[in-house]
Formats: C-alpha cells, structure tokens, sequence
C-alpha cells in the first residue's frame, strides 16, 4: 500500500485529501506545518508527498529542499494559489515532480498522483542482472551467451556517462536495462525519468521535454519547467527515440552536444547536466535513408549502442524466466505455485515469442491468476500457436467487427466518431476482463496492466457496473 504524506496548514483541506485517498486504497498520513512533515519523512517510509507552498513558518520552498535532503527520492507534488506558482516553478527547478494550483480537478489530481508514484517507485526499485537472495527488486534473467554479452556492456557503461542506445524488438526488456544502467551508475541518488516519444503527440513532447515560457503559445498561462531541467543532475530515458519528429531530433542533438537547449518561446539559453539513455525498435538506419531520423544524431547515439536479444534467440533463458515469474507473481496474488510441469514447459520453449519476454510474462501471470494447486499444468498455459504475421495484427473476426461498428457510426453522421469507438471498443474490453477475473477489480487491474485507481475511474464513467457484477475490494 503506498503511503502519501499530506501537507497543509488548512483543515479541510487535509480531511478532502485523505477521504478521497483513502478511498482508492492509498495510506494517508497528514501534517499541518512544515515542521511536522519532516519528521515523519525522518520516521517512516513515504512513497509520495503533496505539499502546499504556503504556510505559516517554514516557507514550502525551504521544506521541500529539507525533504529532498531527508530522501531526494521522495516525489513531490505542490499545491499553490496563482500567486506563488513562481515559488513552485523554482521548486520544479529543483527537483519536484510537479505542481496543481487551487482549487484543482480531483480526477487530474489523482492521475498526477499515479504518475508521480511510478514514477517514485521506479527509482527506487532496484534493478540488477545479478542473483540475490532474498531479493525485492526487479530483475533482467537469464544466463545464455546472449544476455552475458549485454551484462558485459551494461557493466561497461555504468560507471561513466556515456550516451547508451538500446535497440531491440517491443517486449525485450529496454527499460529494465535503462533502469539498470541507472542503479549501477554514480547518479543512481538524483532523479531518473521516462519519457516515452511514441506516447505523447509531437507537438506536446517538445513541452515535456524542454519546458516553455508564459505565452509561448495559447494556453500558456506561466512559465513551464521540462522534464530535462527538471532532472538537472539525473538520468532521464527516453523511450521509442525513432518517432522523433526532426525538430526534436535537433534539440536532443544540442543537449547531447553542449548540455544546453531553451524554453519554447524564450531566448536564453538554459544548462542541463543529464545522463541520456535512448531506446528503440526501429531500423534507424532505414529511417535515415527515408530522410526520418537525423544520420548525426545517429552516430552521437551510435557511439554505445547495447543490442537486447528477443527471447527466441535465447530459448535456454526461458526456465529461468519461468522461475523468477513463478516468484514474483505468486508474491503478488499471494498464490503457491511453485513449479511448472515438464510438459507445460515444453510447450513455453516450443513457441517463438514474437512479443518477447514481456509476452511470456503476460503468459505466466494470467496462468498463475487461473491456476490450481501447487504446479503449472499444460492447460494452464494458453498461448495462440499462429504464425507470427497474424500474431502481430488482431484477429480477422475483431477487425471485422470493428469495420462494421465504425461504418455504422459513420452512417449515423455522428461529429464524435473518434470518441465513440473508443469508448465502446474499453467498454468491451473492461466487462470482459472483469467477468473473467469474477469482479475482482485488483486482479482485473493487474492483467490489463492499470492501476486500480484508473480501473475504479474507467469503470465509473463508462457505466458498466449494471452489465457485470463487481467485488468493491
């Protein structure tokens, strides 16, 4: 259970805090001054802490630098009025994961909330491609020739602050080696952060990363700290690099380059001391020759590049993967499954694993979630044995389903056709989920892979508790 740390000198606001929190599943602690705070942060384990700026005695400004200095891996989120917003740019500057002005909107607060926790969960969890035991991080296994040659390079690339590029296919494990360059290197107690360019529009990664200044562009009411000043000091990786647009290609280039870069909208030049780990699977050399992806900015990244194998290249990991699974997952849905049949796991090294490692892990937690008695039986084991081309596209009868569901909402004339798809394609995808996991909505959670607070949202807006029962766990 994450344990989050409310901080203000108003009442009200304390108890609003920790109703709606409580209700998600979250552990609320709650301090009325400055003072208070810090010493709970000295006493017991935070996950996450939400401060307001402005209180009597000790400024916020002055607290969250005494924060950072009790755990820096502490995140933060401020809580301000428009008029001291500069006090919590200053504070972003130096480190807090963000900042929401009074009054705020509860559902965008609380996926603040979400993010800041990962985010603070992922710097703390440790990573290594080394057996301990007992250990309570997270993991890269595997022993064949393959993976020794990446634990190789990761071991040559973690006491220095060489630009790393990771390539390989989707499911691989990039971010855990990102995170394990991380852990291993002498910036492992400053800031790490992930910036996925495929999952944010183009137009918005520029923002994200670089930050930009009050009227910079229509809604933009104040200046705006990036997540590259924001890490000043840190690692940040940046994820999927080949769907860079070439304006952003540019940028990354110079902060490569000289360690500088502007806001969108200002002039003055702005230093930023980070570590960059990049990560694709792209063919970026293809993309060159398209004209895609900038040829120097490849060869800057180009200069440690660290290849993950995909799992059919390394087939004698797979009971070793299997092991670790069996472990982790029975931890986590509080299960004993302790082994897997010889046949089972015969038909695991059989398969080719077009969705790598991750669709292996997706595999044994589901069977885990289905499975009875202490080992892992073939049935247990559902994998679609296809041909990897109709394995990367969805099933002919879903497509066709969906063409006929689109063409209809076309025919209707309807102005929010995107919106309307959408929001039937996740009401299906949710019922579903939730009559096979029975109305549990952790487990649910877990397999489609959000939070149980984002499930709780989604199942509330789509209106779906009539059409199948839920357990309110």
């Amino acid at each position: 259970m994450n344990r989050i740390l409310v901080v203000d000198d108003e009442k009200n606001m304390l108890s609003s805090f920790k109703k709606i929190l409580a209700q998600d599943g979250y552990q609320v602690l709650t301090a009325n001054h400055a003072q208070e705070a810090l010493s709970i942060a000295k006493s017991q384990t935070i996950d996450l802490t939400i401060m307001d700026i402005r209180m009597p005695g000790m400024t916020g400004l002055d607290a969250f630098t005494k924060l950072k200095e009790i755990d820096y891996k502490i995140p933060v989120i401020l809580m301000t009025a428009f008029g001291t917003t500069e006090t919590a740019i200053e504070a972003m500057r130096l480190g807090a994961y963000d900042y929401v002005i009074k009054p705020f909107d509860v559902r965008e607060i609380k996926k603040t909330i979400e993010e800041a926790l990962e985010v603070g969960r992922i710097m703390r969890t440790e990573v290594t491609y080394e057996p301990k035991e007992p250990f309570k991080g997270d993991r890269i296994v595997g022993s064949s020739f393959n993976m020794q040659q990446v634990y190789k390079l990761v071991g040559s690339v973690t006491a220095s602050d060489v630009t790393v590029l990771l390539r390989g296919e989707s499911g691989t494990g990039k971010e855990l080696i990102a995170r394990a360059i991380y852990h291993h290197s002498k910036r492992k107690d400053k800031s790490f952060l992930i910036i996925n360019s495929a999952a944010i529009p183009d137009s918005l990664l520029e923002s994200e990363l670089f930050g930009y200044e009050k009227g910079a562009f229509t809604d933009a009411k104040e200046r705006r700290i990036g997540r590259l000043e924001q890490c000043h000091g840190g690692t940040i990786f940046l994820d999927e690099i080949g769907d860079m647009s070439h304006a952003t290609q540019a940028k990354v280039l110079r902060i490569l380059e000289d360690k500088s870069f502007e806001r969108l909208g200002g002039n003055n030049s702005i230093r930023a001391d980070v570590r960059l780990i990049a990560a694709t699977n792209r063919d970026l050399e293809a993309l060159i020759k398209e004209n895609k992806f900038r040829e120097d900015l490849y060869y800057r990244l180009n200069a440690m590049t660290i290849m993950i194998p995909p799992l059919r290249d390394r087939k004698e990991d797979i009971p070793q993967l299997v092991e670790y699974f069996l472990v982790k997952y029975n931890r986590e849905f509080g299960k004993e499954i302790r082994r897997i049949s010889p046949e089972a796991l015969q038909t695991l090294q059989m398969y080719d694993w077009p969705g790598n490692v991750r669709e292996l892990e997706n595999v044994i937690k589901r069977a885990i979630l289905l499975g009875k008695g202490s080992t892992l039986l073939p049935e247990c084991v559902s994998i679609e044995k296809e041909d990897r081309t109709r394995q990367e596209e969805p099933p002919r009868q879903f497509q066709s389903a969906l063409r006929q569901m689109v063409r209809q909402q076309v025919d209707a004339k309807k102005g929010s056709l995107y919106a309307n798809v959408v929001e039937e394609t996740e009401k299906i995808l949710l019922i579903e989920v939730l009559k096979k996991m029975q109305g549990n909505q952790t487990q649910a959670a877990k397999l489609l892979g959000i939070s149980r607070p984002t499930l709780k949202d989604k199942i509330n807006k789509l209106g779906i508790r009539k059409e199948v029962h839920i357990q309110e766990d």
